[in-house]
Parts: structure tokens; sequence; C-alpha cells
């Protein structure tokens, strides 16, 4: 990972934290119901010490007119700021369904402009 002139504040006092960020071979596609909210053949997966892997979709492939983002912010001190957005489609859970670290810190630049759904809330599935 390379420093640049916003380091992550986690990783200066966890050196040994891992975070992987590679891409996924094949597509994917994220459906809340039998919508399409997101499909992408650009995925990457994040994979973070003690935590299950998380799919990041491009923004250029996540449907936003199905999206409407919320209030809600969350800080991670190795990743950044995270911004949310909820589904606005009929007979949609409720709640937060994706998340973006839209300026991340320098180590995660992987990630931004990418989406990640809770997995809770929208089906992710991968083939290829």
């Amino acid at each position: 990972m390379t420093h640049g002139s916003r380091p992550a504040p986690g990783f200066a006092r966890n050196p040994e934290r891992k975070i992987t960020v590679a891409p996924i071979d094949g597509k994917v596609v994220a459906k809340a119901g039998d919508v399409v909210v997101a499909a992408s053949t650009r995925a990457k997966r994040l994979e973070e010490d003690g935590l299950p892997p998380v799919v990041y979709i491009p923004f250029d492939d996540i449907a936003f007119a199905n999206l409407e983002r919320t209030d809600t912010r969350t800080h991670c001190p190795y990743k950044g700021d995270a911004s949310y957005w909820r589904l606005c489609i009929p007979n949609s859970p409720g709640g937060d369904a994706m998340w973006a670290y839209e300026d991340p810190y320098d180590e995660m630049r992987a990630i931004k402009d990418h989406g990640a759904f809770d997995t809770q809330r929208v089906r992710v599935e991968t083939s290829g």
C-alpha cells in the first residue's frame, strides 16, 4: 500500500492490520427481490482481518435510480467516512442497504466510487 497525503490513522496505530482488495472474476449481481440494483464484471472483494469479505461494485454499475441517500454516516479508522443509501423500490426492506467510502484514506483508494450492499437487505451473487 502506498501512503499519500491522507494516510489512515488506523494503520498508523495498528500497522499489522491487513485489508486486501482484489478484483472478482466473473459477474456480480445485486438484487432486492426481483429488482437488479447492480450488475458488474468489475467488482472487487475486500477482505479484512476478523470480518467477512465484502463485495464492492463500481458506482457506474449501480442503478442509483433504485437508491436514495440517507443521513447515516459512519467512520472507519482504516477506510474513512462512509455514506449510506436505502432502497426505494416497492416492498423493499427498510434501513440502509448500501454504503460507500466516497473519499477513502489513501490505503483504500481501490474502493473509491464503489458501493457495498448489506447482504441482509440485498442478495449479492457472483457467477463465472
